[in-house]
């Protein structure tokens, strides 16, 4: 059995050389936002031996180059087939040109990189990246003096378009100088307000239960288990937008796992430690409050895969606390994590792991600038575009103030999240330990209820569905539109809302993900109200709502930890 590479986490000696190489390799992470230069390097160095080795191959990408160019200048009267060059004033030369001239930059480049025989694909995605990353930066639509729309506005306002963009920027800078604008939206007044009292803390989390809204609840409490990597809240937003008020309304009795924001004293704090005074700790409270044997434990992105780790446990020693087991936008095999494992090879974790060594933790800017980039054209630069060219103020939505509410990470849990999941595949394969021994998956024996999101960054539908190759219980997997955090945040109501979802039985054939989607049905509607009915099928008979005897009653909700700096 492999290590779990989750030692040896104490701060080095910094007399060392080996410290002092660290602490270099820590200040080159912290001047590239985290990013390893090597890890590019090695993309850029794969790529050109091998085309400079394919020497047709290179005049053939030349004279594409120059076909390209000679099409992308050509007069044309119809606006380019891109999100940032859509509309009428896109189509008039000579900006039609910049854009179609731009559009097949990005498409020579793409395909240079994915028809170079040789090249790792590993390499490929990264320098393909890379490139995407360069190439967005550069697009016309990024710049006054070649996007229509925001010279046609400058005229419209006499110039007053640009004035207010440029002071838009300038507060942004002040505001990131500063360490962030005053919120819009107040922790405890606009989200995080469903009413509820603090039962427990441990060094790790408090666990929040929720105020009954009906008269009558289902035994069986549901034990909510968020991302560590961010505030619980996404799921308790505005009173519309929350899960927990939508859970409570239909009779059930929450209870939520509201996370520290780590600092250095935690550095040490990994799996184990999350599981143990997190995770059980809240089943343990919940129980103990309601008189229920069985709880319902449902995890959303990061905190699924915990509990996925934790419901393992459990299994393997023969506890069967577990009612049932919701996993939400959660993976449980890495190797095909998404855009994300671009990231992630070992001279980035290496260089990651220098950086969090001294401090005891990841950085929250460290986490949001990858996260940022992997969607620059959504969340960089459509707001370049927005604000700074056009002059239009920011429309801030709740979901938008949860996104910029950031945390950190303990040093071990990160190294271990890198190492053990991403790079090793541990959990998957039965070598990940919880409490000193493996866990394996097909010892899970409760049923499933599986989501994933169609167009999820972080945790992309077809791992999520990987699940399926794991265990051979009774599952239900829907996918719902929308990304990794709209799709969860579904309120009950929402037109907008869609779902696919196909029954799976215990020990039935296995229906590969392609196959699954052309003949899972499509329905309208919020993924919310299938769960519910599911939760409760799975629940005993409503009775009156229990008092909080046995809980300690340690403040309001939403706590201390949710505010804490």
């Amino acid at each position: 059995m492999r290590p779990q590479h989750h030692t040896a986490v104490a701060a080095p000696d910094p007399l060392v050389p080996a410290a002092l190489d660290s602490d270099v390799r820590a200040a080159i992470s912290d001047a590239r936002g985290g990013l390893s230069m090597i890890s590019f390097a090695q993309a850029a160095q794969d790529f050109g031996l091998h085309l400079a080795a394919s020497p047709f191959r290179c005049a053939e990408l030349a004279g594409e180059a120059v076909r390209t160019a000679w099409t992308g200048f050509a007069a044309d009267d119809t606006p380019p087939d891109d999100p940032r060059f859509r509309g009428d004033a896109w189509a008039a030369w000579p900006f039609g040109a910049y854009a179609r001239a731009f559009l097949g930059t990005e498409q020579w480049w793409t395909k240079a990189i994915a028809e170079t025989p040789g090249v790792t694909q590993h390499h490929k995605d990264l320098l393909a990246f890379m490139t995407r990353q360069w190439l967005d930066t550069m697009a016309p639509s990024n710049y006054a003096a070649t996007n229509p729309e925001a010279l046609a506005r400058a005229l419209q306002t006499g110039g007053l378009s640009l004035l207010a963009g440029g002071l838009a920027a300038y507060a942004d800078a002040v505001a990131r100088f500063d360490g962030g604008a005053a919120p819009k939206f107040k922790v405890g007044r606009d989200v995080a307000a469903t009413p509820g009292r603090v039962v427990l803390r441990t060094d790790l989390a408090e666990v929040i239960q929720y105020n009954p809204t009906t008269d009558q609840v289902h035994p069986e409490p549901v034990v909510i288990v968020p991302a560590p990597i961010m505030k619980y809240y996404v799921l308790d937003l505005t009173p519309e937008q929350s899960m927990v008020r939508a859970l409570l309304d239909q009779g059930f009795t929450v209870f939520m796992i509201s996370w520290k924001n780590p600092g250095t004293e935690d550095r040490d704090k990994g799996f184990d430690a999350y599981i143990e005074d997190g995770l059980l700790a809240a089943f343990e409270i919940a129980r103990k409050i309601t008189g229920s044997p069985k709880l319902h434990a449902a995890g959303y992105c990061v905190g699924g895969t915990l509990l996925t780790m934790a419901a393992a446990a459990l299994a393997r020693d023969g506890d069967d606390r577990l009612a049932s087991l919701s996993l939400l936008a959660s993976q449980a095999d890495f190797t095909e994590a998404g855009e994300l494992r671009l990231f992630i090879d070992e001279a980035q974790v290496s260089l990651l792991e220098d950086a969090m060594r001294s401090r005891g933790y990841l950085r929250a800017d460290q986490m949001g600038a990858t996260f940022q980039a992997l969607r620059a054209n959504d969340l960089i630069w459509s707001h370049v575009t927005r604000a700074y060219l056009l002059g239009e103020p920011p429309q801030v939505t709740a979901l938008d103030a949860w996104s910029a509410d950031t945390t950190r990470l303990p040093y071990r849990f990160e190294s271990q999240n890198l190492r053990s999941l991403y790079l090793e595949n541990d959990l998957a394969e039965g070598r990940l330990t919880v409490g000193g021994r493996p866990v394996a998956l097909p010892d899970i024996d409760v049923d499933l209820f599986l989501v994933a999101t169609e167009h999820d960054h972080i945790a992309p539908w077809r791992s999520v569905y990987k699940f399926l190759l794991l265990c051979e219980n009774d599952i239900t997997f829907l996918l719902v539109n929308h990304g990794h955090n709209v799709g969860i945040v579904a309120p009950l109501g929402d037109p907008n809302r869609r779902y696919r979802t196909l029954h799976l039985a215990p020990m039935g054939a296995y229906v590969d993900p392609d196959a699954w989607l052309a003949q899972a049905a499509v329905h309208q509607g919020s993924w919310w109200g299938p769960w519910f009915d599911w939760l409760k099928s799975r629940s005993g008979a409503l009775s009156a709502p229990p008092s909080r005897k046995g809980g300690r009653d340690l403040g309001a909700a939403p706590g201390a930890y949710v505010t804490a700096p």
